[in-house]
């Protein structure tokens, strides 16, 4: 049995496009093409995908996630090994992962083949690839990009839901004293500006007013982020920036 690109990106939650840059860079190249074409991926293909994914998720880069998989003293089972010892040393915060790992490996003892679904279900619809990059372009070589990398490496699953869900509150916060008409310079969405950038801060850099205020010029300037935060008011980029800048202006007063 055979999948699409786009089944298999379902199936994974990652994008299609992070799917052909591992074809292109021999990572993960589908075993079959179809007679136009198309990608098309075997059971043996996923369950190379859920081993990168695995160590993606370890925090491994890519280069040395391609050195292990080509290994050719290492058999999966071997690389299960691996994997499991890795997660289970982080104890709480990678029980889920390592749950998931000890399914795949008793699966595979006991010849049991696991559902795309079932494989990749772990992973839920974080693509920790999406837009890598394009990030790493932009500020590869900047000391927040670095912290960045650092502070999430470590990050679980529920660590990220957790962090977007706080991150979502902020905003709907913001997104409240605008409907409410409250300017942006007032004290009340300077604070919120403030608690905005204070939370960038904790969860992934050092963030100076002078780079926040980078950031919130970054929502207006950049149409996906624009859409993304007007997707929860419309016209809350540009209350936001306002706010960052109304919030970096006091502090300098």
């Amino acid at each position: 049995m055979s999948y699409s690109v786009g089944q298999v990106a379902g199936y994974a939650g990652v994008t299609v496009r992070t799917l052909h840059h591992y074809d292109e860079i021999g990572l993960l190249a589908p075993s079959e093409r179809s007679h136009a074409g198309h990608r098309r991926y075997s059971d043996a293909d996923l369950d190379r995908l859920q081993q990168i994914l695995f160590y993606r998720e370890l925090g491994f880069p890519l280069d040395e996630v391609a050195a292990l998989l080509d290994d050719p003293a290492a058999d999966p089972r071997a690389h299960l090994r691996r994997q499991h010892e890795l997660l289970t040393a982080r104890i709480e915060k990678l029980q889920k992962m390592a749950a998931a790992v000890e399914h795949a490996m008793e699966a595979r003892n006991m010849g049991i083949n696991l559902t795309p679904e079932e494989k990749f279900e772990v992973f839920g619809d974080h693509d920790p690839d999406q837009y890598e990059d394009e990030v790493r372009e932009r500020w590869g070589n900047t000391d927040a990009y670095r912290q960045s990398r650092e502070r999430t490496a470590s990050y679980t699953k529920e660590d990220w839901k957790r962090v977007n869900e706080e991150f979502g509150a902020i905003h709907l916060r913001m997104a409240e004293l605008m409907a409410a008409g409250t300017p942006a310079d007032s004290e009340a969405a300077m604070d919120t500006a403030e608690e905005h950038r204070l939370f960038i801060t904790r969860s992934y850099y050092d963030c100076s007013h002078e780079m926040h205020g980078c950031l919130g010029e970054m929502y207006v300037s950049d149409p996906r982020f624009t859409a993304t935060y007007d997707k929860i008011r419309p016209g809350l980029a540009v209350y936001l920036r306002d706010a960052i800048k109304a919030n970096a202006a006091r502090r300098e007063s």
